[in-house]
């Protein structure tokens, strides 16, 4: 799930580069450079999720498109707001799903009687 949402989240980030230039005369070099660099990170990130810190770092990224969003273009800040609310229901997915698993009351760990 979290690299899905990685990946997702890294083509609208990409995408963000297509409007930068309806927000400002001429877009800086930085400005692009830190685009893509954060559109390159989370594609990397997605494949890092098997990692026991991939987590933090997708978490990481998320809050630096917020802030790199509303500082370059405001409106990738607020998908980058979007998305996080995205990421807060993954967590609580997963958070839910943990508990389950740890009471036994998983549909796959139900014993069917014959």
């Amino acid at each position: 799930m979290f690299a899905a949402a990685l990946g997702l989240e890294a083509i609208v980030v990409g995408l963000a580069l297509l409007v930068l230039p309806k927000f400002t005369e001429a877009p800086s070099g930085a400005g692009i450079a830190i685009i893509g660099a954060l559109a390159v990170a989370m594609l990397v990130a997605a494949g890092l999720q098997r990692r026991p810190w991939g987590l933090a770092v997708a978490l990481l990224l998320q809050a630096a498109v917020i802030v790199a969003g509303f500082v370059l273009v405001p409106a990738l800040g607020v998908m980058g707001v979007v998305f996080a609310g995205v990421w807060a229901f993954l967590l609580w997915v997963r958070h839910d799903v943990a508990r389950r698993q740890a009471a036994g009351e998983l549909p796959a760990q139900q014993v069917r009687e014959q």
